[in-house]
């Protein structure tokens, strides 16, 4: 919840300071927000399997959230959208390598029986920072006359107190270190089974269908919205994914968890609709807020069935290569939404998220109709 704050501060005005400060183009923010989540799974690919390796998840976790803390003077520092660049990777570099050996704790820390409900609890607290973080700095904005930098500077302080939480108040449970062989091997991961890679299918299509919440806030701007209220679009879309993200985990732990993803990605349609024809702020607020229903509908609903799927000792490794594919995907759609923007502004750019949704959508939900009578609920 602290670093989600910590970044948030920052992520709610960095599309605003890049254009309006710095000069960026739309496209220039695709590629800064694609490469940077790209970055994180590529961490997390590795960090994972390293954790499962060691049979230790603490310590890699230290140090993903304290490199994170540490990038943020980067973006105070920055005077290019080069140098917003490398914080951004910095930042998501420790992102990454936290990520994997986070979920296979908490999966090691709760019964299967409740793991919906928390990654669900998961997914909420990274959202109330999520959406505490642009509030803050909205204030801190109105406070400062507009200073970017200082709010940068400021967004420290809770950074720092995710890392001191995590050394002094989480105690991870003991397990034996795993026999996987350098270098990582692919192979190692068949004993997942088909139901783990299904898994990993449907996160990718689904996040080739959603890019990066930036244009969110760039379509707010569009529609009226002032600067020093963007982060205002995050507030709204976070607000509705931690009220979501729980209970709706807890529900998968007594209905079976994929038809829950289908449902998801009507979601986003309905959202990606909305927000291309929207003319005004109160519809585009209305398209973010389906957004953040869609991520709580979907996020802890995957997390969760990647730690069904996984095998305990491949656990983290699981987590690492399912958020390696969805972070590529990520950069894909980022990159087309940032090309698209440029070219044909944001109704193109919502309506082809559309499309690649329902795409995604119809085929998803044939398969796993194929596959139910075989399949296990969760």
């Amino acid at each position: 919840m602290f670093m989600d704050i910590s970044s948030e501060m920052i992520h709610g005005l960095l599309p605003v300071f890049l254009t309006s400060v710095l000069g960026a183009s739309a496209e220039t923010i695709g590629l800064i927000e694609g490469v940077g989540e790209a970055t994180a799974s590529i961490s997390k690919l590795f960090s994972g399997w390293i954790s499962d390796k060691l049979g230790k998840r603490k310590a890699l976790t230290i140090v993903g959230y304290g490199l994170s803390a540490l990038s943020k003077p980067l973006f105070a520092l920055a005077t290019s959208s080069s140098l917003v660049l490398g914080a951004r990777f910095s930042d998501r570099v420790g992102k990454g390598i936290r990520g994997a050996p986070r979920d296979a704790l908490i999966g090691e820390m709760v019964p299967s029986e409740l793991r919906g409900a928390a990654y669900g609890l998961r997914q909420a607290l990274d959202t109330a920072g999520a959406f505490a973080g642009p509030l803050i700095a909205i204030a801190l904005m109105a406070a400062l006359q507009d200073d970017f930098r200082l709010v940068f500077w400021l967004a420290l302080i809770p950074g720092f107190l995710s890392v001191l939480v995590l050394v002094f108040g989480v105690r991870e449970p003991e397990h034996e270190a795993t026999k996987l062989q350098a270098p990582l091997k692919f192979a190692d991961l068949k004993t997942a089974g088909t139901a783990y890679w299904i898994v990993v299918g449907i996160g990718a299509v689904l996040t080739l269908a959603r890019f990066s919440e930036a244009f969110l806030i760039l379509r707010a701007q569009t529609a009226g919205l002032a600067l020093a209220l963007a982060p205002l679009v995050l507030v709204v879309m976070n607000i509705v994914y931690a009220l979501s993200a729980y209970p709706l985990g807890a529900l998968s732990d007594r209905v079976d968890r994929k038809p829950l993803l289908v449902i998801g990605f009507a979601v986003l349609i309905a959202a990606d609709v909305i927000l291309a024809v929207a003319s005004d702020i109160p519809t585009v607020m209305i398209g973010v807020a389906l957004w953040g229903l869609h991520m709580g509908m979907t996020q802890g609903l995957l997390a969760a069935l990647v730690a069904d799927e996984a095998p305990q000792y491949l656990r983290a490794t699981a987590f690492g290569v399912f958020n390696f594919v969805c972070g590529i995907a990520l950069l894909l759609a980022s990159l087309t939404a940032g090309l698209l923007w440029e070219m044909a502004g944001p109704y193109a750019t919502f309506m082809a998220g559309a499309t690649f949704t329902a795409v995604g959508l119809v085929a998803t939900a044939m398969f796993l109709r194929k596959r139910r009578a075989s399949q296990p609920s969760h």
